[in-house]
């Protein structure tokens, strides 16, 4: 009976070892997840802020304060912005808030809201040998976009 014992001493200390870098690989991989998945979710709340800041103003105005309200979270376009990497060349004024109408009777007015190109930076590009993101650590979203329509 004492001889079984001795030869388990170390086993669950080589159970550990063994398990502890999947642990890790886990842990990490749920954080950056985690971490894209809150921006992800803070820039397109800020472009439905935006498109409902456009939605009463007059088609066509107040694009530069929209773009503000993107990247900054107000119109003034002060402070820092609200998601590491996001700036006003991500909300181009050239796209970034087109009013189109449709119909006849009525006619219905809708303004969108894009914002391209946006970058989420990862603070562990790999962890033993597996990529979350490119060599930088970068992980460029797909377009973001919102749409909402206008009272006529």
């Amino acid at each position: 009976m004492k001889n079984s014992h001795r030869t388990q001493h170390g086993a669950a200390l080589i159970e550990l070892a063994l398990i502890t870098p999947l642990l890790l690989l886990l842990t990490f991989i749920t954080t950056e997840f985690g971490r894209a998945m809150y921006e992800y979710n803070t820039v397109t709340k800020s472009a439905r802020d935006a498109v409902r800041y456009l939605s009463v103003q007059t088609p066509g105005t107040n694009i530069t304060q929209a773009r503000n309200l993107v990247v900054y979270g107000n119109t003034a376009g002060t402070g820092a912005p609200l998601a590491g990497g996001l700036s006003l060349s991500n909300v181009p004024a050239a796209n970034c808030c087109p009013w189109q109408s449709a119909g006849a009777d009525p006619i219905i007015n809708t303004v969108t809201v894009r914002i391209t190109g946006y970058t989420f930076h990862s603070l562990f590009p790999s962890v033993f040998g597996v990529n979350f993101a490119d060599a930088n650590g970068n992980i460029v979203f797909s377009d973001i976009a919102a749409t909402m329509r206008a009272p006529s």
